[in-house]
């Protein structure tokens, strides 16, 4: 007899899908371990919404003193996006490197965001790309307006997988700020409660 195929469990959540992977995999980011090493690897830079256009060029004046020569000429070249492979916006890349065009490096060679940076120091308000706060959860466009939420994996993360299972964390617990920055704290509640019954159900299977 043949083994039953499982799908994962899907929650819909006003017009946002979430998937099973978003209550149940664990995830903390190990910084000490990867350096920033998703600033400085992949084949295109960070995905961006249209109205982070706008924030990026405002910030840009407070950000730019951070970000290495290289970077600085790669927005002049392109300006604050690109288009990547699959036609997405993103961030431009330092020409001839895997690297964000607004990445600092710290003297010890720890990669850092200079907009975040400027953020935390209270020079700005934008904090940064969400699809940078939202890492490992990747968020796909769906016809009609609505949104699915995933769980992206990467090689380069494996160490954050591995901490957060030792400590415990799941990816939206790990990722509560900017989940509620984006959708609000009634969507996160919702998200929380939700999670109480995925579990439920994985566990009576």
């Amino acid at each position: 007899m043949g083994h039953k195929r499982r799908f994962g469990t899907i929650v819909q959540i006003g017009d946002v899908l979430v998937s099973e992977d978003v209550f149940m995999e664990c995830f903390s980011c190990d910084y000490e371990k990867c350096r920033g090493k998703c600033c400085i690897v992949g084949e295109c830079g960070a995905p961006l919404e249209e109205y982070e256009l706008d924030e990026l060029e405002r910030v840009y004046p407070v950000c730019s003193p951070l970000m290495k020569p290289e970077g600085c000429a790669a927005v002049d070249a392109k300006g604050f996006f690109e288009i990547d492979f699959e036609g997405d916006i993103v961030t431009p890349l330092t020409e001839g490197t895997q690297e964000c065009a607004f990445c600092h490096f710290d003297k010890d060679g720890n990669c850092l965001c200079s907009i975040e940076m400027k953020f935390l120091e209270g020079k700005c308000d934008f904090r940064k790309p969400i699809s940078c706060s939202l890492y490992p959860i990747r968020i796909t466009k769906l016809t009609g307006g609505g949104q699915a939420l995933n769980v992206h994996h990467w090689d380069i993360c494996k160490d954050a997988f591995d901490k957060g299972k030792r400590e415990g964390v799941r990816v939206y617990q790990f990722l509560k700020e900017p989940l509620t920055r984006l959708y609000g704290e009634d969507f996160y509640e919702a998200l929380c409660a939700a999670a109480v019954q995925v579990e439920a159900s994985l566990n009576e299977d």
